[in-house]
C-alpha cells in the first residue's frame, strides 16, 4: 500500500496529503479525521518534510516502529530514483534548445500548481477567520520583513496558546478526540531517552564521518553541514524548507543559480513522493558544479546520497520521539490550538514560495527594493514573459477548470513551450 501511496503521490505536499488523506481515512478507514488532522498539525510544527512525516505517523499508528518505518522508506523511495535519473539528464540536456523550451512548460505547470496548493492547503487548515488572520500575518512576516521561519513558528505557538486562552475555539473548532488506539503503548521518559540517543546515533554517526574525511575538497562536507542544519531549523513542512534551501543554494552558497533553483523545483513538482526531494537536485547539481578532486558524477552521486540520509533519517526520528507524546496530548485544548496557529503560519511561508517561484517564473528580471529595514524582492514588470504567463494560464485552466491529471498538465505545459519555441 504505502509504496503505491508513494508512486502516486505527485503535485508537491498538499496533492501528496491528499492522497494519504484518500488512502488512510476515507478509503481503508484506518485514521479517524480528527486524529489525521491532529497528526498533519504535528508534522507542520517538526522540521523537514511534512509529508514524509505524516507517512511515517500513519505508519507508525497502525504498526509501530516497524510500520513507520515502512510506510517513510517506501513512500520516498520511487520519488528519489526519478528525481536521480532527471538529475542526470538535467545536467547532460540542460544547454540544448528543446530541453530549455520543455522546462518552461514545466515550471509554468508548477507555478499554477503551488498556487493552488496554497488554496487548497488553506481550505484544508483554516476554519475561523482568526486563523485566516495568522496565516497574513506570517506572510507578511516571511515575505516582507524576512523572519527566519523558526521566529515564525515560535511565535506562532506562544500566539495559539494566547489565542485558546482569551478566544476558545476561534483558531480551531473544538472536537472531541477519538480514544487513544490500546495497541500504542504510553509514553515514558526512559524510552524518548533510548529513542533519542539510537536515533540522534543513527543520524549523525555517518555525517560526521563524512564530513571528516571530505572527499570532495570541501563542497561535500559543506553541503552536509548545511543539509544537516537544514533538517533542524526548517519548521513548517516542505515549502518551508524549500524557501530556505533556495535562499541559501542560489545566493549565500552559491550553489546553484535561481533559474537552476526553479528548475529542480519543477522536477520536484512533476515526480512522486516529497517535494523536499528538490534538495536531491541542489546537492547533485550543485557538486556537479563544484566537485573539489572528484569527478563531476561520482561528487554528485555522494552529495545526493548524504542529502537523503541528512534529510530523512531525522524523519523518523522525530515521529518516533514525539508522536506518542502527541497521542496523549491530543485532549489539551492549548496543544491543539498552538498546533492549529503553527498550520495558519505555514500557509503564509507556502505563499511566500508561491509569490518567489512566479516571480523568477513568468519575469526575466528581478530587482530588490530597499525599504526602511525591508528588503523585498519585485519583479521589473517590463520583463514580463508573455508566452510563460500564457502557459501557467493554461495549466490553471487545465488543473483546476478541466481537472486534468498532474502528469497530463505537465506534459501539455512541456510539449506547448517546445511548440512556441519553435515559432518564436
Amino acid at each position: 500500500m504505502w509504496l503505491g501511496v508513494g508512486l502516486n503521490s505527485f503535485g508537491g505536499p498538499a496533492g501528496q496529503i491528499a492522497v494519504l488523506h484518500r488512502e488512510t481515512v476515507e478509503r481503508r478507514k484506518w485514521i479517524d479525521e480528527a486524529r489525521f488532522l491532529h497528526a498533519l498539525d504535528l508534522c507542520m510544527l517538526l522540521p523537514g518534510p511534512e509529508a514524509q512525516q505524516l507517512a511515517v505517523y500513519s505508519g507508525w499508528i497502525l504498526h509501530g516502529v516497524r510500520g513507520g518505518l515502512a510506510a517513510g522508506i517506501l513512500f520516498v523511495l520511487p520519488g528519489a530514483l526519478a528525481m536521480l535519473a532527471l538529475c542526470f539528464l538535467y545536467v547532460e540536456a540542460r544547454d540544448l534548445g528543446w530541453f530549455q523550451a520543455v522546462f518552461l512548460g514545466v515550471k509554468c505547470a508548477v507555478v499554477a500548481l503551488v498556487a493552488g496548493a496554497v488554496w487548497r492547503v488553506a481550505a484544508r487548515s483554516l476554519k475561523t477567520a482568526t486563523a485566516w488572520c495568522v496565516a497574513t500575518a506570517a506572510f507578511g512576516a516571511t515575505f516582507v520583513l524576512g523572519i527566519a521561519f523558526p521566529f515564525v513558528v515560535g511565535a506562532a505557538i506562544a500566539l495559539g496558546i494566547v489565542i485558546e486562552r482569551l478566544r476558545p475555539g476561534s483558531l480551531r473548532p473544538h472536537e472531541t478526540p477519538e480514544p487513544i488506539a490500546a495497541e500504542l503503548e504510553r509514553p515514558s521518559i526512559a524510552r524518548s531517552l533510548r529513542t533519542a540517543i539510537v536515533g540522534l546515533a543513527l543520524w549523525l554517526a555517518p555525517v560526521s564521518i563524512f564530513v571528516a574525511l571530505d572527499p570532495g575538497g570541501g563542497v561535500q562536507a559543506a553541503m552536509a553541514r548545511f543539509f544537516t542544519g537544514a533538517s533542524v531549523v526548517t519548521f513548517g513542512g516542505a515549502y518551508a524548507a524549500l524557501s530556505y534551501t533556495a535562499e541559501h543554494a542560489s545566493a549565500a552558497g552559491g550553489w546553484l543559480s535561481p533559474g537552476e533553483m526553479a528548475d529542480g523545483l519543477g522536477l520536484a513538482e512533476s515526480t512522486p513522493g516529497p517535494l523536499i526531494l528538490v534538495l536531491q537536485f541542489v546537492a547533485f547539481v550543485g557538486a556537479y558544479h563544484h566537485p573539489g578532486q572528484l569527478a563531476p558524477v561520482v561528487s554528485a552521486l555522494l552529495a545526493s546520497a548524504v542529502m537523503l540520509w541528512t534529510t530523512f533519517a531525522p524523519c523518523f526520528l522525530w515521529i518516533f520521539l514525539f508522536a506518542p507524546w502527541m497521542e496523549h496530548a491530543r485532549a489539551n485544548r492549548r496543544i491543539a490550538a498552538a498546533l492549529a496557529a503553527v498550520t495558519a503560519a505555514v500557509v503564509g511561508v507556502i505563499l511566500d514560495l508561491a509569490v518567489w517561484f512566479a516571480i523568477h517564473v513568468l519575469f526575466r528580471e528581478v530587482r530588490a527594493l530597499e525599504l526602511p529595514g525591508v528588503r523585498v524582492e519585485a519583479p521589473v514588470w517590463s520583463s514580463i514573459d508573455a508566452w510563460a504567463l500564457l502557459l501557467t494560464a493554461l495549466a490553471a485552466f487545465l488543473l483546476f477548470t478541466r481537472r486534468w491529471p498532474l502528469l497530463a498538465v505537465l506534459a501539455t505545459c512541456a510539449i506547448a513551450g517546445v511548440v512556441g519555441r519553435a515559432f518564436a
